[in-house]
């Protein structure tokens, strides 16, 4: 990784139909933002409308771009990188809670925090899995000495996970970083090591 310091804006994007009714939609479900969803862009592009991005990378599900098409239409440059995508929730994906589903998802959870992190539904992905395309994401990402205030946005789970990654802790401690939409967490890279500078920054929505 180049010795190079940058600053990561990285935000989960606005709410969907399905965030709002508690259904799960993981990388097969490509929804589209809700009006509550584009109301959190826009606040969110307000508050942060003056910082100069070089660059935004999102992932490839349009509700990623549609958080953060401002920004785009202010000419900067964007790249879309699938190690950004969403954990694959595989057959689970876009189905209503039912008792059963709840209890699988707890099961699946209890196993990952206990360590067991190549467990996955049917069709969907492990946590592993999301980890060895967000490092080649992170790659690309950090291969750009020249882009050194970077907007990024993807998803909860995967924000979880890539957070673990950057503070070098074990993908056992996903659930230590809490998110809800379009939320904020800046982290910094001095050259070394990132460092979470706000974690979980919602002031933004807080904004008529």
């Amino acid at each position: 990784m180049n010795q190079v310091e940058k600053t990561l804006y990285i935000v989960r994007h606005g709410q969907t139909d399905l965030n709002k009714k508690g259904i799960v939609q993981g990388r097969g479900r490509d929804t589209d933002l809700n009006d509550e969803g584009r109301q959190q862009a826009n606040q969110f592009y307000k508050a942060y409308k003056d910082v100069p991005f070089n660059k935004i990378y999102i992932s490839k599900l349009k509700r990623t771009q549609q958080s953060i098409q401002q920004f785009i239409d202010l000419g900067i440059p964007y790249e879309k990188l699938a190690g950004l995508d969403e954990l694959a929730w595989g057959i689970h994906e876009g189905q209503p809670a039912t008792p059963e589903t709840k209890a699988a998802f707890l099961d699946l959870m209890r196993n990952w925090l206990d360590g067991n992190l190549d467990v996955k539904f049917e069709g969907g992905e492990s946590p592993n899995e999301v980890k060895a395309r967000q490092l080649q994401a992170l790659d690309t990402i950090m291969s750009h000495p020249e882009e050194t205030t970077v907007l990024i946005c993807m998803h909860g789970r995967a924000l979880r996970l890539l957070m673990c990654i950057l503070t070098e802790q074990p993908l056992t401690k996903m659930d230590t970083f809490p998110h809800q939409n379009l939320v904020l967490y800046k982290v910094t890279y001095d050259g070394n090591k990132f460092s979470i500078v706000e974690a979980n920054n919602a002031k933004h929505l807080l904004n008529d």
